[in-house]
């Protein structure tokens, strides 16, 4: 079969919040009923690039493939290379900025959809950038949210990034000047930043919130506080084995006794109905999200469907 190659411009056309959410949200159903198999990312370093490397494969979606990309001061460069879950032929690669963007928001869709409670309807998000975005959208997409505050550091980011997501989405968006207006009274609360220390605190949540952490994959990071998890009635994450060795949120937590290994599911027995889920509409619910490879192949698979429909790409070899 020959190989499909995939440019970021030419992922950007094909990827969708819609697409993103079928895809990954079926992904985690494999994992679910133990149909799929996620390695955690493992990392390598040179004094000036590290490799990060995710592997996976599902075999009733047929495909079995990683994610790899490299992070350096300049930046990083990501791809997602697919084989067949048959013959192991490779089949595609991608370039993979936009489509992380995209499955990391519809990981924390589908934890919203499965958490948060139904008539949740206003949201709070922590951070302005591309992952931030993709957060909102996804939400968005699984919840009839009529008002979105946005809480950045820079003010004349947050402004321009609330001006771009009303655009996309047809709701309210609004910055705010304070973390604590990104979460006080709010139905739902997403963290897409870098920071290193907590800038939400789980004292300012409403009860019956629901919580998406995605900005932090490494242990010294931290975006919610000891407080968020004292009050959590579940705590949810991608993967519990890759949480070990990645989730810094959960770090402090633990070693306060104030949460255990025992407490915390992973999101695909969730979805398909191992653990009961949120059983309260008072219950602060957490998701936990770290990106595991599953969801990049699953997603990516789909992605290099349509473009064989559509003619987009080139073949390599």
């Amino acid at each position: 079969m020959p190989v499909l190659y995939l440019s970021e411009d030419e992922v950007g056309r094909l990827v969708t919040t819609d697409l993103a959410l079928e895809a990954v949200g079926a992904a985690f159903k494999k994992l679910g009923l133990d149909e799929a198999e996620n390695v955690p990312r493992r990392r390598c370093q040179t004094d000036a690039v590290m490799l990060h490397v995710l592997p996976a494969a599902a075999k009733t979606l047929g495909v079995i493939g990683f994610k790899a990309y490299t992070t350096t001061k300049a930046g990083a460069r990501f791809h997602v290379t697919l084989f067949d879950g048959k013959t192991g032929a490779m089949t595609a690669i991608l370039e993979a900025d936009v489509l992380g963007q995209y499955r990391t928001g519809a990981a924390s869709g589908v934890a919203t959809k499965k958490l948060a409670r139904p008539d949740a309807v206003t949201l709070g998000c922590y951070g302005t950038g591309k992952q931030a975005r993709t957060q909102i959208l996804a939400v968005c997409k699984v919840r009839p949210v009529k008002l979105v505050k946005v809480y950045g550091r820079d003010a004349d980011r947050r402004k321009a990034f609330a001006d771009q997501l009303a655009a996309e989405t047809g709701v309210d968006v609004v910055p705010v000047a304070t973390p604590e207006e990104a979460a006080r009274g709010l139905d739902i609360a997403c963290t897409a930043t870098t920071a290193r220390e907590p800038v939400l605190k789980g004292e300012w949540l409403s009860d019956g919130c629901h919580v998406n952490l995605a900005g932090s994959n490494y242990l010294t990071k931290s975006e919610a506080d000891v407080e968020l998890f004292r009050r959590a009635a579940l705590v949810a994450v991608d993967s519990k084995e890759q949480a070990r060795l990645e989730a810094g949120d959960l770090v402090a937590p633990l070693k306060e006794n104030v949460l255990t290994w025992a407490d915390v599911v992973e999101l695909g027995p969730l979805v398909v109905g191992k653990y009961p889920g949120r059983e309260s509409a008072a219950d602060v619910t957490v998701f936990k999200s770290l990106g595991i490879g599953l969801e990049d192949i699953a997603l990516a698979a789909r992605v290099a469907d349509l473009a064989r429909q559509q003619g987009v790409g080139r073949e390599i070899l």
